[in-house]
């Protein structure tokens, strides 16, 4: 293949600076002049070069780094302030009585919890189209992506409203104590607003985030953290309102970010990306519906194993202490979870982006740079946490059970804080990746096959109480930790490049001029003067000859 001169056709052409095209980058999908040698597809000048030494190692992470706290550093503090909503709510309750702590620490896990976890589920399904189409420049489907996720999520709120209103009956089924699922049962009619809350905003952080419009929400969130604290200590201890005032003023705090981040969008903040309510809503449902309910299945299995530990508590002799001590436990666990978290919307974002741009070592890299920075913050929070282990439980209770209880479990804390400020990062590659599905398989055998069975085994049989059982289902959490490190050390970046690309241009969404230009665009390249771009050149052709060159991609 000889290098296009003006007078003949060129099969892709560059017209911009940017957009050059070299021989030798067609070179390695076209195959090598010399078959004996061995070259990786590089499609894109803007990929990371091979990182040769401990020099260029610490140079590329100084530029990631830069890259990912300017979206982590907003997404932790997000994270942070709207997990701290309900936790709030739980300090206040737990200085009414301890009834009324394990009323809303049952209702926030269990109940809030299960739908928590389905709705995030739902919502990373937007997460991974997002990403790959703004990485991709596909900026006009974003909105069309919003709002099909509002259609399904809303429904899926439907679908979960009786889980609030029959809460005290299920909570009894699962064995809880009546004095403990009557309190939480009334407590969860009082928040069904909370879960069509859930339904709008777990879609709007997703389109957001993939534009990398992170600040805004990090200042509506600490907005509504303020408000949020004066109204809670105002109506549940000033007026004595008790549960109801903590009711009211999470429901108005998760709406008023809900209202906020709406007004936000609707105002063209977002150019391109909301042009306005759209039919195409309407449209691909059930191909959008198959990606939500593998995210949702991954990472349901992963909130819910750690309600299963607070339902597990609730059988141990003292009750409302076990239930009390470790709700304080995970309401720690769920603070430091949320740098992990923030970091996690980050490198959903970073690797999206970078495989729907055609950047595999980039998006390799970012997960280096992520998974080190996570594990880093991780071992600090511990050994604050072993250091203050004699202050920090009256912070949460005045209960002298209660906080003894929590010095005790705190080394167990200590551990599934840097076991669980990694893992989520792993989920968000996979996440950013596609890979929903497998991992939910890989939460299955971890969690439910191995660390409920063992932390049954030592809680119960060998009698160590919660301990044990957290112990046992941390070694779940730790396993699949490990798992998802080997995939994504096998991981082959190139075909997972291909795979998005596939898969965003063949979602049903772009026409087939646009998926050629997609695809030529994605990788850096411009079909503008080709003979591709003439009407004589078919459709039928266009897509064959495009099919060919993802097929080749996916062999590297």
């Amino acid at each position: 293949m000889e290098a296009n001169s003006a007078d003949q056709p060129s099969l892709i052409s560059s017209t911009s600076e940017d957009n050059k095209v070299r021989h030798d980058q067609l070179e390695p999908l076209l195959g090598p002049k010399n078959p004996s040698s061995s070259s990786s597809f590089t499609p894109s000048d803007h990929d990371i070069p091979p990182i040769d030494g401990v020099r260029d190692f610490f140079r590329e992470f100084r530029s990631e780094s830069k890259k990912l706290w300017y979206l982590a550093g907003p997404a932790i503090f997000t994270s942070i302030c709207r997990y701290s909503l309900g936790a709030i709510t739980q300090v206040f309750a737990g200085h009414i009585d301890t009834l009324a702590l394990a009323a809303v620490s049952v209702e926030n896990s269990v109940i809030a919890g299960f739908s928590f976890g389905v709705m995030l589920g739902m919502g990373s399904a937007l997460e991974t189209l997002c990403g790959q189409a703004y990485g991709a420049g596909q900026i006009d489907m974003l909105g069309v992506y919003l709002q099909r996720s509002w259609v399904i999520l809303l429904t899926t709120g439907v679908i979960l409203s009786p889980i609030y209103i029959f809460a005290e009956p299920l909570l009894k089924l699962i064995g809880q104590t009546p004095e403990i699922s009557e309190a939480a049962g009334t407590f969860a009619i009082w928040m069904i607003p909370q879960l069509f809350a859930y339904s709008m905003n777990f879609p709007i952080a997703k389109f957001l985030q993939a534009q990398s419009k992170i600040m805004v929400m990090a200042a509506i969130a600490a907005a509504a953290l303020v408000l949020h604290t004066f109204f809670s200590w105002l109506l549940i201890l000033k007026l004595g309102w008790g549960l109801v005032g903590a009711a009211v003023v999470l429901n108005a705090s998760w709406w008023f970010i809900i209202v906020a981040l709406l007004v936000y969008i609707f105002s063209g903040s977002c150019g391109r990306a909301w042009s306005g309510f759209s039919w195409k809503a309407f449209h691909n449902l059930w191909g959008f519906v198959k990606l939500s309910f593998a995210s949702a299945v991954m990472l349901c299995l992963e909130t819910w194993y750690f309600m299963a530990l607070i339902l597990f508590a609730g059988y141990l002799k003292n009750a409302q202490v076990s239930v009390d001590a470790l709700s304080i436990c995970m309401n720690i666990l769920g603070w430091t979870i949320m740098v992990s978290f923030g970091i996690n919307a980050a490198i959903s974002v970073r690797v999206s982006n970078e495989l729907g741009a055609a950047h595999p070592r980039t998006a390799k890299f970012s997960l280096v740079v992520a998974v080190i920075t996570s594990f880093l913050i991780a071992v600090v929070l511990s050994l604050i946490l072993i250091i203050t282990r004699d202050e920090y439980p009256s912070l949460f209770s005045k209960d002298t059970d209660v906080k003894i209880l929590v010095k005790q479990l705190t080394p167990v804390l200590a551990t599934c804080i840097i076991i669980n400020d990694v893992q989520p990062v792993l989920s968000g590659v996979a996440v950013g990746a596609g890979w929903q599905s497998f991992v939910a398989y890989v939460n299955v055998a971890c969690y439910y096959l191995f660390g409920i069975p063992l932390g049954l085994l030592l809680g119960y049989t060998l009698d160590m109480g919660v301990k044990g059982i957290w112990y046992g289902m941390l070694s779940g959490t730790v396993l699949q930790t490990c798992v998802l490190f080997w995939m994504v050390y096998r991981t082959n970046w190139n075909r997972e490049m291909f795979n998005n690309i596939d898969g965003i241009i063949f979602n049903g969404d772009i026409t087939t001029k646009g998926r050629w230009q997609f695809y030529c665009n994605s990788v850096g390249f411009t079909t503008g003067g080709s003979w591709l771009s003439r009407p004589k050149t078919t459709k039928r052709t266009k897509e064959i000859l495009l099919g060919m060159i993802l097929q080749l991609g996916k062999c590297l």
